[in-house]
């Protein structure tokens, strides 16, 4: 049993939409090869549909696997294609597996059509949204554009295959990378230029317009320029000049710029792809600098466009189903599937659980910076973590150079400086006994390394405010931990690996020590919505909302939670997975846990997205890849030093 029961009900609604018809035929799924390799998915695409007569209007490919409503004479097929270059390609399609209506693989051949559906809108492919580029939105005064468009999955849920789709929205930069490259070199003395631009451009993800890919710079090859040749996958060699015309029908001007490397995200191994060779010209850039991030002006002006309330979410989402009903190439795609979806958000009800009553309740180094110069910052923080191991708390000058906000801002520091030294600013009643709390995250260090670190934070007294062992003098009979930084892909390593690893650690203590052990996973990147339905309008639902029911997995026990309040645009809930569990604990206990937790972040005064030992441990990774680089003096370990 994983519903639970507290709290009073309300009405809501989330930016699901029912899948009300599916194919009762069975599938056909067949895997693509080319010879020689073709890697670009539009030219594989043409390449394969030279042979639409033969495979059949009716298809769905993802650039490598295909799905036919019929079956091919042959196992095998052996086609040929011809690019506009006149070169010779052979296909070859193996049929690899027959799926019944109810196959679980179905779920990835109705994720293809709904990509093919948005492909039919103009809708462009970038990462994995699709953005509209016919509609962009010029923000000149900052010289950047976004690309309004749409996140989209289809899964099997409690009890209905549903499609989740939210609002997203693309930053673009309106200049290359070359153009970023030529300003800064009229910018910095020519023997610096090298050093500046490493500094600036790695790290940044880039977007190649020709195929709409993203792409993170890792490096810049100045010994390369677009004449160089390269070995490609059937032995030949090419220049990157033809490479670019012949693949992506790109014509490079400038033949002496150098040249971007961007590494594959897997490690590389046999038949993996090296890394990615990228023309300066061809590349914009995206995001936001940190300059731009810290300037009011811009995130106001940015705030404007992408920061939604609920009733203009839901209209934004609406529309794209809109549009899907009204579209007759859509619908007639989707009827060729026997494929409908709903018009109406998914409406249910959730709880909301009772409110917290919050119960108010060494050396410190003061550092008063002239400017928030990171190499300054990072000298302090890893003397006093790592050398001379106190507290430490760095104030930029200019937050104090308003008179009219001086005595709020130095209450916010005086609050932190506390906590940094032991102090307990505030706790909530937690009925569990003898429960020891646990919060993991992980930081992906940017710099060349490309290390990652672990935070790890663990705790607690009754209250959930101190070191357990310390203050009671036993061992916990229960340890609650809860792990953020894992994507889906990624469970069953943490389920297969990490959690044998726990149990091991707590067979370590002694062999009659047998704490209750509960591991949950924290997802905070999630496309779910959730709305308030109030008087005929959509607001927020209050902090609070527990939604275990319709959006929920089958397969999981899990659960959302919106803890916090927005001023402005949608709140966005956090998702919880428990993927281990003997502590016997009740759905409702787990819950409401959980959400007392989301009160005990000390930098906040208020309720935070996640339980605060993740915000800890996210804080604690941060610092350490940002900063310290190493590990932090242990004497500090009972502090919240890093805050």
């Amino acid at each position: 049993e994983k519903l639970s029961t507290s709290g009073t009900t309300i009405r809501l609604s989330t930016n699901h939409f029912r899948l009300t018809s599916r194919p009762q035929w069975a599938l056909y799924q067949y895997h693509i090869d080319y010879n020689p390799q073709m890697e670009a998915r539009r030219l594989r695409s043409a390449l394969l549909f030279q042979h639409e007569e033969f495979i059949g209007r009716t298809h769905a490919f993802d650039g490598t696997i295909l799905f036919l409503p019929k079956k091919l004479e042959n196992k095998v097929t052996e086609v040929f294609s011809q690019t506009r270059n006149g070169e010779n390609v052979k296909i070859t399609i193996t049929l690899t597996n027959e799926l019944p209506p109810t196959s679980p693989t179905c779920l990835q051949f109705y994720n293809i059509i709904f990509r093919r559906l948005l492909k039919i809108m103009n809708l462009q492919q970038i990462g994995r949204n699709y953005y509209n580029p016919n509609d962009p939105i010029s923000i000149p005064n900052h010289r950047l554009m976004i690309w309004p468009g749409f996140t989209t999955s289809i899964l099997q849920y409690e009890t209905n295959i549903m499609l989740c789709t939210d609002v997203s929205h693309k930053v673009l930069r309106s200049e290359t990378v070359w153009d970023f490259m030529y300003n800064l070199y009229k910018q910095v003395e020519e023997q610096r230029f090298r050093e500046t631009c490493a500094k600036e451009l790695i790290g940044l993800i880039v977007l190649t317009k020709y195929n709409n890919k993203t792409y993170r710079v890792d490096d810049i090859d100045w010994d390369s320029n677009p004449k160089c040749t390269f070995m490609k996958a059937d032995g030949s060699e090419i220049s990157f000049i033809d490479y670019y015309k012949m693949q992506y029908n790109q014509e490079i001007t400038d033949l002496n710029q150098p040249v971007l490397v961007s590494q594959p995200k897997r490690r590389r191994g046999p038949g993996m792809p090296g890394p990615a060779v990228l023309i300066p010209e061809l590349c914009y850039l995206t995001g936001l600098t940190d300059k731009m991030r810290s300037d009011f002006s811009v995130m106001k002006d940015l705030a404007v466009h992408t920061r939604l309330t609920p009733e203009q979410r839901q209209h934004e989402v609406g529309r794209l189903i809109d549009y899907i009903h009204r579209d007759d190439n859509v619908q007639k795609e989707l009827r060729d599937w026997g494929l409908s979806f709903d018009s109406n958000l998914l409406s249910f009800t959730g709880r909301v659980v009772q409110a917290e009553k919050i119960h108010q309740a060494g050396k410190v180094v003061v550092c008063l910076l002239s400017s928030n110069r990171k190499d300054k910052y990072d000298a302090i923080k890893k003397y006093l973590c790592t050398d001379c191991p106190t507290p430490s708390q760095c104030v930029i000058a200019r937050t104090l150079s308003k008179p009219q906000t001086v005595m709020a801002i130095a209450t916010k520091i005086a609050l932190q400086m506390n906590c940094k030294m032991g102090g307990e600013l505030w706790s909530v009643e937690i009925p569990l006994k003898q429960v020891m709390i646990v919060g993991i995250d992980c930081y992906h260090d940017t710099t060349a390394g490309r290390r990652s670190i672990a935070g790890f934070v663990a705790s607690l007294n009754q209250g959930m405010t101190r070191s357990w062992f310390s203050c009671n003098n036993h061992m916990p009979s229960r340890i609650i931990v809860y792990r953020d930084g894992v994507g889906d892909g990624q469970l069953k390593t943490l389920v297969n690996y990490e959690v044998p690893q726990f149990l091991d650690c707590l067979k370590s203590v002694g062999k009659d020590y047998n704490p209750r052990l509960t591991v949950i996973v924290v997802k905070k990147r999630v496309n779910t919505r959730f709305f308030a339905q109030a008087g005929g309008r959509l607001q927020n639902p209050p902090p609070g909302t527990v939604i275990d029911v319709e959006v929920t997995r089958p397969e999981w026990y899990d659960f959302f939670i919106v803890s916090q309040a927005v001023r402005s645009g949608s709140v966005s809930p956090t998702h919880y997975n428990v993927i281990y569990d003997n502590s016997a604990l009740k759905p409702d206990h787990m819950q409401r846990l959980t959400y007392k937790l989301c009160h005990m972040y000390y930098n906040w005064p208020g309720v935070i997205r996640v339980p605060a030992p993740c915000q800890y441990a996210h804080k604690l990774a941060f610092l350490v890849g940002q900063s310290i680089h190493r590990e932090p003096n242990l004497s500090l370990s009972d502090r919240l030093y890093y805050l």
